[in-house]
């Protein structure tokens, strides 16, 4: 077998065998196999696709390049949820712990944030101490004692997913559905899931910006799952707007801690109980949405799932003091309102060039070594639909500079479409598929 007759098999739309598949991820993670002709096999797939077999075989074979984690004798059953990135989501922060205090095990490893889309660990990382680099027999340790792990992805788990992304990300080849697909399912294989609950995200701030993109992943995904023995479902949420109100890494991290103690945006709140309820149920702790739900409202309003929280602060060397304090988390110097110029309706509020202004400001990296200002920010006042009065704040800056807070106000003011006729609100919400 020769990886060239692969590439030419796939170039000339042929359906590749598991044996083929399995031939060239082995081949390319040795270094047997060039970046030159992994980077060709690349441009095969995103101009010619995988159907639902191919993608199957490639994610487990991504998924056996490196250490696959077995759960089964540590706990009962692990759900893990992974979101396809967006602006203003700290979900992450709110859903695992209140699921975990549900008694559905949760051990996650998270990604930093790229481009105009926030990560987890950068929002973790805002509380001196926290590690997000835990070793396999610390990951495990953990999720046995506590039922609640948040760290970052081992070097061991799906090796070739990583060396296959780097070249994906410079050869014009990331917004391949089958190579997406494959990527995020095989981290998660490798992590020892039995279940998913995949958060994908549709609109002006995500990767998917239409509905039937979003769809065409989101099903890819779900069959995989099946065709692996896993569960899978994938709710297709919005991204046109920021979820919740602040973007940037401790302003996202303090509304996170606000709606654990039973506050937060109305939509972000919202978003988390969905998305718990869905794990609940995946995870065979509630029979129904609805049951899930009120087992969510209930640990969150009794402070449980608070308590989860520093709990899980304080087993990765994180200062609980930070989460019990949060005025003691970085802040930006120079804090500036941007008001409204005129009155209207608010038709957009465009989510990429919010979270683009954040990555300006220093929130988020345009490079993977650019270092993260935990401190600055934007707080988002306004959503569509909303009828806005001038004078009116729109947004709050958290800045470095008045000269940073300036830039900022101009890029958010372009941000915005407005109307002189009512608008409807966006939905939270598009469909599951399961």
């Amino acid at each position: 077998m020769r990886a060239v007759d692969i590439i030419i098999k796939k170039r000339d739309k042929g359906v590749l065998t598991r044996e083929e598949i399995d031939f060239f991820v082995e081949g390319f993670t040795r270094g047997d196999i060039p970046d030159y002709q992994a980077a060709a096999f690349a441009m095969a797939v995103m101009l010619n696709g995988m159907n639902a077999e191919e993608t199957t075989y490639l994610t487990l074979a991504m998924a056996r390049s490196g250490e696959v984690l077995d759960l089964t004798g540590v706990v009962d059953f692990v759900v893990d949820k992974h979101s396809t990135g967006g602006v203003g989501d700290k979900t992450t922060l709110v859903v695992e712990p209140a699921v975990a205090t549900c008694g559905l095990p949760v051990g996650k490893m998270s990604g930093r944030g790229l481009g105009f889309t926030g990560g987890t660990l950068d929002k973790l990382e805002s509380i001196p101490g926290y590690r997000t680099d835990l070793s396999t027999e610390e990951f495990i340790q953990q999720l046995k004692e506590i039922g609640l792990v948040l760290t970052g992805q081992s070097k061991d788990l799906s090796p070739a997913d990583g060396k296959l992304y780097a070249l994906r990300d410079v050869t014009g080849t990331v917004p391949s559905i089958p190579l997406i697909a494959s990527s995020v399912m095989s981290k998660k294989i490798a992590g020892g899931a039995h279940a998913i609950v995949l958060d994908v995200k549709v609109g002006l701030g995500a990767f998917m910006e239409t509905l039937e993109s979003a769809r065409e992943l989101s099903r890819l995904m779900v069959d995989i799952g099946r065709l692996s023995g896993r569960k899978v479902v994938a709710l297709l949420s919005d991204m046109n707007q920021p979820l919740g109100q602040a973007v940037g890494n401790a302003l996202e991290l303090k509304e996170a801690i606000d709606t654990l103690h039973g506050g937060g945006p109305e939509d972000f709140r919202e978003h988390c109980l969905v998305v718990a309820s869905h794990m609940l149920k995946v995870g065979g702790k509630a029979a129904s949405l609805e049951e899930a739900r009120q087992m969510v409202e209930r640990v969150i309003a009794e402070g449980k799932a608070w308590e989860k929280f520093r709990q899980l602060v304080a087993a990765q060397g994180g200062d609980v003091s930070y989460v019990d304090h949060p005025e003691k988390l970085p802040a930006a110097p120079v804090v500036y309102p941007v008001l409204a110029q005129h009155s209207g309706y608010l038709a957009q509020v465009h989510a990429r060039m919010v979270g683009e202004t954040a990555v300006v400001l220093g929130a988020g990296r345009s490079k993977k070594e650019d270092p993260i200002d935990h401190g600055v920010g934007i707080i988002v006042h306004v959503k569509v639909g909303d009828r806005v009065e001038k004078g009116q704040p729109l947004f709050t800056v958290h800045a470095r500079t008045e000269a940073d807070a300036r830039m900022a106000e101009a890029r958010l003011l372009d941000a915005l479409t407005w109307s002189e006729h009512s608008v409807s609100p966006l939905p939270l919400f598009y469909g599951v598929i399961e």
